[in-house]
């Protein structure tokens, strides 16, 4: 003769229940739509392909043959290129640039991606009397020494 429980019954598809949501939770879980705010894409180290000579021919237009000059390269070259292009309201090359925390400058494309800039390596040439602010920076009239731009900190900067 066979006899069913009742209780036994009972417990075993509250059992079977139980089991059955608990292989659900990473199923479900994983379905989330993630976060809410789109990631920024990673910087891009555009550095090798990228000219900087249209910034040069701009330097050069102001400049007569009697004026003095010099050349402004390195950390001394990407500080007047971000002075220059600091409070610009557009995007991208020709628009705002950025000082990092580590000392580099850079800017974002429309897509709101970072694209490092490097100064060019035939330097910038500049005014004397515009250039004395860059003095102490590495680069001003080729010099090997001085300040590099980690120390310089910038407010407006956003997070890369």
């Amino acid at each position: 003769m066979n006899t069913i429980y009742k209780e036994r019954k009972i417990v075993s598809r509250l059992f079977a229940v139980l089991l059955s949501a608990l292989l659900m939770v990473p199923l479900l879980s994983s379905c989330g739509g993630g976060s809410k705010n789109a990631s920024v894409p990673p910087p891009v180290d555009d550095t090798a392909g990228r000219t900087v000579s249209d910034r040069q021919t701009e330097a050069k237009k102001g400049l007569g043959t009697g004026q003095k000059v010099a050349l402004l390269a390195g950390a001394a070259g990407l500080y007047y290129l971000y002075n220059q292009h600091k409070n610009a309201s557009q995007e991208g090359a020709q628009g705002k640039y950025y000082l990092s925390k580590n000392g580099r400058v850079y800017y974002r494309d429309a897509e709101h991606r970072a694209h490092w800039v490097t100064a060019p390596a035939e330097g910038i040439r500049v005014p004397e009397s515009e250039a004395q602010k860059y003095r102490e920076f590495q680069g001003y009239n080729r010099s090997t020494t001085g300040r590099d731009l980690s120390g310089i900190t910038s407010s407006a900067a956003p997070a890369l």
